[in-house]
Formats: structure tokens, C-alpha cells, sequence
């Protein structure tokens, strides 16, 4: 581990000298290499024409980009040192890529990228870019904030629902001709009358805070920044300063939380052992927040009564990850932010700001994650 930390910070400091030969933005917007990684559509490609965010739809851009003499690059090959991304980095001006197929921008992979500017994420949640890797090479870093944050909370209310009425297993009986009311009712109960807390209540948080206030829970939230007063009457949510004080008071904790260093392996065997026996967790934050074989084993004991999300650690995730075969499990692949409305918003988003970076403008505040050389708050 020590051994890697000083080949990043070597690399990083590599990177820092020729920071000064990029600019915030293109210096000429005339003949850019842009290269998109996104998940293949294969079969469902064609099936629906705003489904934009796969590698053969390519965001809906290609024609509106190569019009302007620019190069579009899309793959969905982004792993091992013969991907095509590694064939085309070397001299690529912006590099876009999602959260739900992450190409993994690694320092090493930033030194090799002589040309590079511009690191735009399609949606939201840049933690697959080595960010003070990006920053020392003076890159700028954006994603489409709010895109799919209305995608996102939908789907966290979706699965506390589906685990807390122990949902799955009786829909499992319906397509195997088994009728075994039991077996399901004894660990199904109300939304009403729980304790839910957020760890995290940024815009996600926020929205998934009030779709739950009409189902007359408990509502706490912990965060860096308490929410305004007037906000946090409105959302009948109380603040709760420390995390550990709040946990064992929920019967469902929601992860809306950035991955940085500090939230890291944050949720490990200490601390999911002192969360109430029985509890529910959903996490559509970022798989690496959890120390994942402490999650399989605490769902194998019942002391996690059920855990749902979509993010894994790695993406994709390989075959034998305990999350796939652990009990009473609601998880699914990287999807709930890249519902078709929230591919059409993130796809125009993405648009806006390479317009803006062809005429040398700055983008929308929020969407930094990296400027100048400077994180964003929520990444520091």
C-alpha cells in the first residue's frame, strides 16, 4: 500500500511540471480528438431512439461534433493496456465517460495523455478519475450536476420499499408456480412509523428526503454542512451531527455521499456492527464506501436485513463479488442513473459544455469537480 501511495504522488508530482502546457480550455476550437467510453447497447441499441447513453447512440453528438471538423471516438473497451481507450488517450483533447461503464483515469493513464484538457463526466460522480492526479496536470474536471438526481432518488425509495416488504422473494414464487405466503410475510413491514436516515444530504439526499416525508417516517440526515432551517422544516428532517450517534437509531440508513479518501472503506465491520440489528441499507453512492465482505457477512448473520444499490466496487462487477450470492439482497447493475429522461438531460448537458469549451467559456459553477487546480468541496 505505502509502495503505491508513492508511485501516485511521484506521478502526480510528474504531472504538476507540465501542468502549465493545459489550459482551463481549448486554446482553438478547430479539429479536437474527443473520445467517449459507454456501455454497449448491442440488441436494445435501436429499440428506443432516445437511448442516447450507449456507445452506438453516443450520446446523440456525433453528427452535431464531426460538422465541426472535430473527431468522435466512442468505445466501450476501456480495460488492459490493448483497450482502444489506450489506443486513443495518447492524443485525445476530452476524454467523456460515465459512472455506470467507468474508464478508470488513472495518473498513469493522465501522464500518457499529452493532449488532454477536458475530463467530462456523463452524469454525475467523477471518483472514477484520480482527481489530484487531474488537478496536478491541470486539467478540468465537470460532470452534469443534477442530471440523474431525480433518476437516483426514485430509485433508493424503490428499493427501501423492496426490501422492506421482503418484495423479492415473493415475486420469485409468482414466476415459479410457488404459493408460500410465509415465507414472505415474516420479515415484511411499513414503511410508516421507521426511522430512516441519510448519510449525506446533498441533491440527492434532499430529493429522496422529501418523496419519504409523506410516509410519516423519522427523518434524519447526517452531512459536513448542515441544510438550511427554512429547507430542513420543509423536509421534517433532523440533523443529526454525529454519524455514529446516528446510526443505531435507523431502521433504514440511505448512502448519498461522494467517494473521496475520507468515505473510503468508511462503512467496515466496527461500524456496521454498531447499526441496529436488523436494518436496511441502500446505497446508490459508490460500492468502495463499504467494506464489502463485511457487508455479505453482516447479511449472512441477519444483523443487515436487507441491503439493495446498483454500485459496486470494482464496476463492472466480477462474477464471484459476494454482493451477487449474499442474502435478502436487493442489487442490480450500475442503472438507476441512467434511466432514458436522465440519459437526454446528461446527453445535453455534456453538449452545452463542450460548446462552451469550443468558444473558451466556463461552464455552469456546479459541474466543476476540478479547475484550476483546485477540488471541488465535497471531493477535499
Amino acid at each position: 500500500m505505502a509502495m503505491r501511495r508513492a508511485a501516485q504522488q511521484a506521478a502526480r508530482f510528474a504531472l504538476h511540471d507540465a501542468s502549465a502546457a493545459r489550459g482551463l480550455h481549448a486554446s482553438s476550437a478547430a479539429g479536437k480528438k474527443i473520445v467517449g467510453v459507454f456501455y454497449k447497447g448491442g440488441e436494445y441499441a435501436d429499440r428506443n431512439p432516445n437511448f442516447v447513453g450507449c456507445a452506438e447512440h453516443a450520446l446523440g453528438i456525433r453528427g452535431w461534433l464531426e460538422s465541426q471538423g472535430h473527431q468522435y471516438i466512442v468505445t466501450d473497451d476501456k480495460d488492459g493496456p490493448n483497450c482502444e481507450l489506450e489506443k486513443h488517450i495518447a492524443d485525445a483533447h476530452v476524454l467523456i465517460t460515465t459512472p455506470f461503464h467507468p474508464a478508470y483515469v488513472t495518473a498513469a493513464r493522465i501522464a500518457r495523455a499529452k493532449n488532454l484538457e477536458l475530463l467530462l463526466t456523463a452524469g454525475i460522480g467523477s471518483d472514477h478519475v484520480d482527481l489530484p492526479a487531474a488537478a496536478a496536470a491541470g486539467l478540468t474536471v465537470a460532470e452534469v450536476t443534477g442530471s440523474n438526481t431525480v433518476s437516483v432518488a426514485e430509485d433508493q425509495l424503490m428499493r427501501i420499499l423492496v426490501l422492506l416488504r421482503n418484495f423479492l422473494p415473493g415475486h420469485r414464487q409468482a414466476g415459479s408456480g410457488d404459493w408460500d405466503v410465509a415465507a414472505v410475510a415474516h420479515r415484511a413491514y411499513d414503511l410508516e412509523g421507521k426511522t430512516v436516515g441519510t448519510v449525506g444530504a446533498g441533491r440527492i439526499g434532499r430529493l429522496l428526503l422529501q418523496r419519504l416525508k409523506p410516509f410519516n417516517c423519522a427523518l434524519l440526515y447526517h452531512d459536513r454542512l448542515q441544510i438550511d432551517p427554512a429547507m430542513e422544516a420543509e423536509l421534517g428532517a433532523e440533523f443529526e451531527p454525529d454519524l455514529d450517534a446516528m446510526l443505531p437509531k435507523c431502521d433504514v440508513v440511505v448512502l448519498n455521499m461522494p467517494l473521496t479518501e475520507k468515505t473510503r472503506g468508511m462503512f467496515d465491520k466496527e461500524r456496521i456492527a454498531r447499526m441496529k440489528k436488523g436494518v436496511i441499507i441502500v446505497n446508490n453512492a459508490r460500492g468502495a464506501i463499504m467494506d464489502a465482505q463485511a457487508v455479505a457477512d453482516a447479511c449472512a448473520t441477519g444483523h443487515i436485513a436487507g441491503y439493495g444499490g446498483d454500485v459496486w466496487h470494482p464496476q463492472p462487477a466480477p462474477k464471484d463479488h459476494p454482493w451477487r450470492y449474499m442474502p435478502n439482497n436487493a442489487m442490480t447493475p450500475h442503472i438507476s442513473g441512467t434511466t432514458i429522461d436522465g440519459q437526454l438531460r446528461y446527453a445535453a448537458g455534456v453538449k452545452d459544455m463542450l460548446e462552451r469549451y469550443f468558444k473558451g467559456q466556463d461552464f455552469p459553477a456546479q459541474n466543476y469537480i476540478v479547475k484550476e487546480g483546485k477540488l471541488a468541496g465535497q471531493y477535499q
